[in-house]
């Protein structure tokens, strides 16, 4: 059984809801399984201000769950054109997870949400992959061959998933965003399982 860690912070819903859309594509590979984790929201001081449990939702991951994991999702709103705070105060504490090759060799991939359709999702994908490059993993996109990136008007880039959340209707998440969230977390849970044999 291959573990396939997705890793997020969401503040509104929207890169929640592409989380647990990738999580299916994962499962639903047999021989897979998703493991959905959080980090805490983090002061301006950038000090943890919620509780070692969260009240709703997710767990937050635990630095074990980067040794443990097969293959990791990571996924952000977009920050100016980055990923937020949150997550980069937690990568900025996996010193000793880099030292100890923690994710060395594991296929990786990355998603983002936006509040516009222009709001540097894109770039957001590209800087959040530098980190997983310092920790020796392999980053991998959404291919061509998916035909929804060719048809989305929403979200969905060959970088990784996205959604445009500006307009949200009740729907949520478009109908290309769902497939292209899926697609990766197959990609993903699929490369893991060719490579476990050479990192376990």
């Amino acid at each position: 059984m291959s573990e396939i860690l997705i890793l997020y912070y969401s503040k509104n819903g929207s890169t929640e809801a592409l989380a647990r859309e990738i999580c299916q594509g994962v499962d639903s590979i047999k021989t897979a399984t998703a493991k959905l984790r959080t980090v805490p929201r983090i002061s301006t001081t950038c000090e943890s201000i919620e509780n070692d449990i969260p009240k709703n939702g997710p767990a937050y991951v635990d630095k074990k769950d980067l040794f443990d994991c097969d293959g990791l999702i990571l996924g952000s709103p977009t920050r100016f054109g980055n990923m937020a705070a949150e997550l980069k105060y937690f990568f900025d504490s996996t010193s000793n997870e880099w030292l100890n090759g923690a994710l060395e060799g594991k296929p990786a991939g990355l998603f983002t949400s936006s509040q516009s359709q222009h709001g540097g999702q894109e770039s957001t994908l590209l800087t959040m992959a530098i980190p997983l490059l310092h920790h020796g993993m392999l980053i991998t996109g959404v291919p061509y061959s998916t035909k929804e990136l060719s048809t989305t008007t929403g979200g969905g880039t060959p970088y990784g998933p996205s959604h445009v959340a500006l307009n949200d209707s009740d729907e949520g998440l478009t109908q290309d965003e769902k497939v292209i969230a899926q697609t990766l977390g197959k990609r993903i849970a699929t490369i893991a399982l060719k490579l476990k044999p050479a990192h376990s």
